[in-house]
């Protein structure tokens, strides 16, 4: 394939740009329009499941070329013009481009009969035109494909969000001059960096609010008094003539008295005030301990809790309390919501599709963490690969699936997850094109990113089977940089149908989707120890430099320290909201 094709390709999956158009292409649909195009339909063919597409007049032809006559050379085209089979074997002579030179003009446009994708014999070189991608990629659908989502969904666009820089006016000087006061740093720490008093086994909560103390959305939100807990508190008092911006003070309460409902938001604000005051002492999240459990009853003891378990309860009852004052309910994952399902909602998208027919059914499912199995322990061979892909999925055996041995990469979980899965013979769903029960492959991808990606790695194995629970301490690498965009809905659509110039789900022709999956490693939260016993320690990347947080205890660590930690929750912030503040600009 030649250097033109490859920039052709890159632009295609990038988004960067369309290729530029091909004289004889534009030619061709000047003189015929799209009609030829449209007629390649009736021998469009799709081999289930989700096979890509291609051009047989009959299911069992076996395209031959017609100057040739064979059938094995890497490319056959058909004449979209004429019919007329020929074959491209670079460097062998191509009787494509011979028959192309041969005939009258017209006839340099042939399409790969392999892959239903367009050929110009005279260039030498695929092409691209959206009426012929729209016509293969929606005729496949509209044959094999049901989503329980209106077809327009495709072509919808997340909103496009600029990213500037601030610089302030004059006038904005002149308030920030006026109203500021100065920070007290210790010891070169930086601002907000304070360690939590352990209240009895409350590691777990501690390391889970450092990792959200420091999410930059969400401290943004706080720090702004955007959720002001006077406010709040007033409000819920049934008191709207109170004061609204009154003073905030360092570790208050957030209550402002007895007999108020409780609010996680405003122990969070209180949080936030008191963190970043500039106090050296470690601060004891009492208030918003307390809080936690009038929210989830059955956690509230001093026994040792699961730290993924935590900030998911901790997130729904944030999301709980505001929608409750609010009144109206909002989906998740769109946006218009709490803060806590702003900065975390996802939304992810599940293909179960028929193996028979190729029939898929399409649901959309908000998340506000994706929770990853670690790679199988392969060992030394195929088979056990074979017979171990998909354990370790809710409750079966995975005592000889995941031995505390080698080595597992966030990447590696990233593609399982995503890989197609083929569910048992028990898991039958009804192929509503068969009319009948059908075996069937699951795909999981990702339809919206969220500002902040919290994976949580499966270390804890309950197996029904042996009766046993158990904790995997196996290593896992994870990147400090990650690009999301494989496993994105949009690219798995595209893998699936071929190199496309057509809008799939979550597609986007601008360079801020590209933007959006980069991202950004700031917190890790580890657990050493058994199952039944153990701790949590979080690892913070502030001003390009890692802390260890152990409670009330802050130290400075290597990132090497980092990559060698057992990782159990990754926290990732879009790339465009990463700030690297304490780096030093070197001027050239």
């Amino acid at each position: 394939m030649s250097s033109k094709t490859n920039h052709h390709h890159h632009h295609i999956n990038g988004h960067d740009s369309i290729p530029p158009p091909c004289p004889h292409l534009a030619d061709f649909c000047s003189r015929n329009g799209t009609k030829p195009f449209h007629l390649l339909q009736n021998c469009l063919r799709i081999k289930p499941p989700h096979g890509r597409a291609s051009i047989r007049r009959d299911p069992s032809e076996i395209p031959r070329c017609g100057a040739c006559g064979v059938s094995s050379v890497p490319r056959i085209y058909a004449c979209v013009t004429c019919a007329t089979i020929s074959c491209h074997a670079p460097p062998e002579p191509s009787h494509a481009a011979a028959h192309a030179a041969s005939m009258a003009p017209g006839h340099e446009i042939s399409v790969d009969v392999d892959r239903a994708e367009l050929f110009c014999c005279a260039c030498r070189d695929y092409v691209y035109d959206r009426d012929f991608d729209a016509a293969v990629v929606l005729s496949s659908k509209a044959n094999n494909i049901h989503s329980n989502v209106n077809s327009d969904n495709l072509r919808k666009k997340r909103r496009i969000v600029e990213y500037r820089p601030w610089l302030p006016d004059i006038h904005e000087r002149v308030l920030v001059n006026n109203n500021s006061s100065v920070l007290n740093f210790v010891e070169d720490r930086p601002w907000g960096l304070r360690g939590l008093n352990n209240l009895g086994n409350t590691c777990f909560m501690n390391s889970v609010l450092q990792a959200l103390l420091h999410t930059p959305p969400l401290r943004n939100y706080f720090l702004s008094d955007r959720h002001n807990r006077y406010y709040c508190q007033q409000k819920k008092s049934g008191n709207e003539n109170g004061v609204v911006g009154g003073k905030r003070s360092n570790g208050g309460d957030g209550h402002g008295g007895k007999g108020l409902r409780l609010c996680l938001a405003c122990d969070m604000d209180a949080m936030f005030s008191a963190v970043f005051s500039g106090n050296p002492v470690p601060y004891s999240p009492a208030k918003f301990l307390y809080s936690w459990w009038q929210h989830a009853a059955n956690l509230a003891s001093y026994e040792q809790q699961d730290a993924h378990e935590f900030f998911i309860s901790m997130l729904d009852g944030i999301h709980e309390k505001v929608e409750k004052d609010r009144h109206k309910t909002h989906g998740l994952g769109h946006g218009d919501c709490c803060i806590a399902h702003r900065v975390f909602s996802g939304i992810l998208r599940s293909d179960v599709m028929c193996t028979a027919c190729g029939f898929t059914s399409t649901k959309y499912d908000p998340c506000v963490d994706i929770s990853l199995d670690l790679e199988p322990y392969l060992g030394s061979s195929a088979k056990s690969m074979s017979l171990k892909t998909h354990s370790c999925n809710g409750e079966v055996d995975c005592t000889n699936s995941s031995q505390n041995g080698g080595i597992s990469t966030l990447i590696g979980c990233l593609d399982r997850f995503t890989r197609p899965e083929r569910l048992g013979s028990d898991q039958k769903f009804f192929c509503q094109q068969c009319q009948v029960r059908q075996e069937s492959l699951k795909q999981m991808s990702i339809r919206k990113l969220p500002l902040v990606s919290c994976f949580h790695i499966k270390r804890f194995e309950h197996s029904s089977i042996r009766k046993m629970s158990r904790k995997v301490d196996r290593y896992l690498q994870f990147p400090f940089s990650l690009d999301m965009a494989p496993y994105l809905s949009s690219s798995i659509l595209r893998s699936r149908f071929g190199n496309r110039i057509f809008p799939f789900d979550g597609d986007e022709a601008d360079a801020s989707n590209e933007m959006s999956s980069e991202f950004e490693l700031f917190a890790v939260v580890t657990h050493t120890g058994k199952l039944d016993s153990g701790h949590y320690v979080t690892y913070l990347r502030l001003s390009n430099q890692w802390y260890k947080c152990d409670d009330s205890w802050i130290t400075q660590v290597n990132e090497n320290i980092v990559r060698a930690a057992q990782g159990y929750m990754m926290f990732y912030v879009q790339k465009m909201l990463y700030y690297k503040a304490g780096e030093k600009q070197v001027a050239q």
